[in-house]
């Protein structure tokens, strides 16, 4: 069983234009609006894959409410806490070049109360048999620890945890011991305190260190460059490949939505390598956080190229 967890969920609004002009007046084009926060695109990606979850975290309001009625559309099974205040909206610009602006609300403000809720949800869930995915910001209300308090309490009861997280969050989570993980290039250098200047001995590097910090599955995302996956059995990488990109928004949920997908169903090293690159290269041609259809996941999964190194 997947459970994903969004504990600041958005309504994600996303518009193209040629070129975003500042101190101007800007026309979009191609307006689209969905329901997102990296959780809830996890689970919208691992439905386009024939497979199951539960999406939980926070909503409130009627912005909330939208999001538990599309997922119930979508066919995916919600259990959401219910919160005083309303959840956020978030507005994403895409140039005809490629360049996403984003402009994410902060999101509302969470009681006391309303965690402790959520945390005993979570705790009945978990079992040996349960994968959480610990996934982006939070609202707040909530401290940047969070994610190193629940990791251990649900890892107690025998589940696995998979954090997809950055900064602060991400650094403290990693403390609490997550199984599976998935920085970015820019996360990393955030990480450990590097510029832009990172080679591949340096990712590799990078990639060892966290599995030895415990997670015995480092993704690493490198945008249009492909990724590398490592564990204690296998180090690889992946050549990014060429399509008809339309936005990289939630290409990295894709791929964690993907990996969560072949861990439940304890698929092979190489499979789970495979349908990752394939989920999260067909999310970028799609518009908004959508994710791509189960024909271009297989499409696509018969052009990965795996290296070992």
């Amino acid at each position: 069983m997947i459970v994903t967890v969004t504990m600041n969920p958005a309504i994600d609004r996303t518009a193209e234009l040629e070129q975003l002009k500042r101190g101007s007046l800007n026309r979009l084009e191609n307006c689209l609006t969905d329901i997102g926060g990296k959780g809830i695109n996890v689970s919208k990606a691992i439905k386009a894959m024939g497979g199951e979850s539960i999406a939980t975290g926070f909503c409130g309001g009627s912005t909330g409410k939208l999001i538990e009625d599309t997922l119930e559309k979508l066919g995916i099974k919600s259990d959401f806490i219910h919160i005083s205040n309303e959840t956020r909206v978030n507005l994403k610009i895409v140039e005809r070049k490629g360049t996403v602006t984003e402009f994410n609300e902060p999101g509302p403000f969470v009681t006391k109360e309303e965690l402790n809720k959520l945390t005993d949800k979570l705790l009945s869930y978990a079992s040996e048999n349960t994968l959480f995915v610990l996934a982006g910001s939070i609202p707040k209300g909530i401290e940047k620890d969070i994610y190193f308090d629940i990791i251990p309490l649900v890892k107690e009861r025998g589940a696995k945890v998979f954090l997809d997280a950055d900064g602060e969050l991400f650094a403290r989570g990693l403390e609490g011991g997550p199984d599976y993980i998935k920085p970015n290039r820019s996360e990393l250098e955030g990480y450990y305190k590097r510029e832009n200047d990172l080679t591949e001995e340096d990712l590799l590097a990078m990639g060892k260190d966290l599995l030895a910090k415990g997670s015995s599955l480092v993704a690493v995302s490198l945008g249009h460059m492909g990724a590398m996956f490592l564990t204690n059995e296998h180090t690889v990488k992946c050549p990014g490949m060429i399509v008809e990109a339309h936005s990289t928004v939630g290409a990295g949920d894709a791929m964690v939505a993907a990996l969560s997908y072949s861990l439940d169903q304890k698929a092979d090293f190489t499979e789970a390598v495979r349908l990752a690159m394939a989920v999260s290269v067909g999310a970028v041609t799609t518009q908004g956080t959508n994710p791509p259809s189960r024909q271009l996941i297989d499409e696509l999964k018969n052009k990965v190229e795996i290296i070992p190194l």
